[in-house]
């Protein structure tokens, strides 16, 4: 009998080594699975970034913790990026063709660009450069603005491409800020804007206003002055931003100097262009903050071109005389009112160079067309040539004592012979196919958007300045 009082024990089995094995190789195959999963998630989510997503990566990138990481693991979420963290700046959308939010290019009023930006733009000539595609342009979603010119409003005109509106300029030393609507309006408060001169103006203006406008949330606080709609009649216009308790103004003077007439021999009136006389209104904006002046395009008229008694200085009216001489002294009665009238210590002012027109086979009133042009021109030697005007401007904005910011759009923007409305002046020109086309002016948005990014980049260096300077005073003290 066995003995009880012992316990029996089982006959202990020696571990089956090859199960262990194969069971630590499945554990070790799904965490390697797991762990690529986890990899491969993030570099989806970060390196392609969907509009659904950018908002998360964005809020997850600006904890502090994360930065350092973030950096590191993921270089290409850089400035140069879709979105820009550096500089407050979202942008929601995609860049392949996504629907655009009206939202899309609004930024922290609190932006700041850093000190190295500036610095290079300083020492940079921002008119030499080259466009480049940009689908995070344009500033502002086309159809969007209700404040347009008709002949500008390419798009609900019916104009079927839009890959005019995406082009950015690049200067080839230095980058320049993207126009920050809500900064642009922090700058402006208080203040007036105002540009004065011809239809080209009042392209650039009305291209301002949409982009401030598209920054505002509530646009009922949006408006102009005296309630107008259409801005081509002659005269001035003012839209004040109310929450910034500022306006941009347009003031309507095609040559800056004063259209006049006299009593002709047979009773009837005469019309001349006073030389020596600056336009009736100048005394209504002398002592606004930001001014920008234009003139050139009314001087290639037939009148004005031509010179037989139309020019004249005092009583005396010139027989004739040379147009671009009549210019020269346009501009010097121009440049002596800004000396006699204008506080350079106030006034910041600007005077915005030539843009050509791109009329092919034609003059516009014989045929000229632009209509079948999408792309910006390529090379350099095939740009137009510069007019002799914009020697006289130069000329004159040199001896000037009161500074002015010479604007020098002409050769970027004769490269844009892709961006004119063309036949799309109209929705009803186009459906009957009228003859005139229209390749002096922009669609909008369009090229005079530009043209205010250069604005707000200018207005940006010369506060820039004065507080590099008010820092040299302090440390002085």
């Amino acid at each position: 009998m066995p003995d009880q009082s012992k316990p029996s024990f089982l006959p202990v089995k020696s571990p089956n080594l090859s199960v262990i094995s194969d069971t630590r190789k499945s554990m070790f195959c799904v965490y390697v699975f797991m762990l690529t999963f986890i990899l491969c998630t993030f570099f989806i989510l970060f390196n392609n970034p969907s509009s659904s997503s950018l908002k998360y990566i964005a809020n997850f990138k600006d904890f502090s913790h994360f930065s350092s990481f973030f950096s590191h693991f993921f270089p290409n979420s850089s400035s140069n990026s879709t979105f820009q963290l550096g500089n407050n700046y979202t942008n929601y959308n995609n860049i392949n063709n996504v629907s655009l939010s009206s939202n899309y290019t609004k930024i922290s009023p609190r932006e700041t660009v850093g000190d190295e930006l500036y610095e290079s733009m300083l020492h940079c000539d921002l008119f030499d450069g080259k466009w480049v595609k940009d689908d995070s342009y344009p500033l502002y979603l086309p159809g969007s603005c209700p404040h347009i010119d008709e002949p500008f409003n390419c798009f609900l005109n019916g104009r079927p491409d839009n890959t005019y509106e995406r082009y950015k300029w690049q200067p080839h030393g230095c980058n320049i800020p993207r126009l920050n609507g809500t900064h642009m309006l922090e700058l402006l408060r208080g203040k007036r804007l105002v540009y004065v001169g011809d239809s080209l103006n009042r392209n650039m203006w009305e291209s301002l206003v949409c982009i401030l406008r598209n920054s505002v949330q509530n646009k009922s606080r949006v408006f102009e002055a005296s309630g107008r709609e259409d801005f081509r009649t002659e005269g001035s216009y003012a839209f004040i931003f109310e929450d910034y308790n500022c306006s941009v103004e347009f003031f309507r003077s095609p040559f800056l100097v004063r259209e006049w007439e006299i009593p002709d021999k047979n009773g009837s009136k005469k019309e001349t262009l006073r030389l020596d006389l600056v336009e009736r209104a100048s005394d209504r904006y002398k002592d606004a903050e930001f001014l920008i002046f234009n003139t050139g395009h009314w001087w290639s008229h037939e009148k004005t071109s031509r010179g037989e008694g139309y020019y004249q200085e005092g009583t005396h009216v010139y027989s004739q005389l040379e147009v671009n001489e009549a210019f020269r002294r346009a501009l010097t009665t121009w440049g002596r009112w800004l000396e006699a009238n204008v506080d350079p210590m106030k006034t910041q002012v600007f005077f915005r160079g030539y843009s050509n027109s791109h009329f092919g086979g034609g003059r516009w009133d014989s045929g000229g067309t632009c209509d079948k042009e999408t792309e910006p021109i390529k090379n350099m030697t095939d740009l137009p040539e510069q007019p002799p005007m914009i020697k006289v401007v130069e000329n004159v904005i040199k001896w000037t004592k009161v500074p002015v910011f010479y604007l020098n759009i002409t050769t970027l923007t004769d490269y844009r012979k892709d961006a004119h409305p063309a036949a799309y002046r109209t929705e009803e020109e186009r459906r009957l196919r009228l003859r005139y086309q229209d390749c002096a002016h922009w669609c909008l948005p369009g090229v005079p958007d530009t043209w205010n990014e250069l604005v707000y980049s200018q207005i940006l260096i010369r506060n820039y300045q004065k507080q590099q300077m008010k820092k040299q005073q302090e440390q002085r003290h």
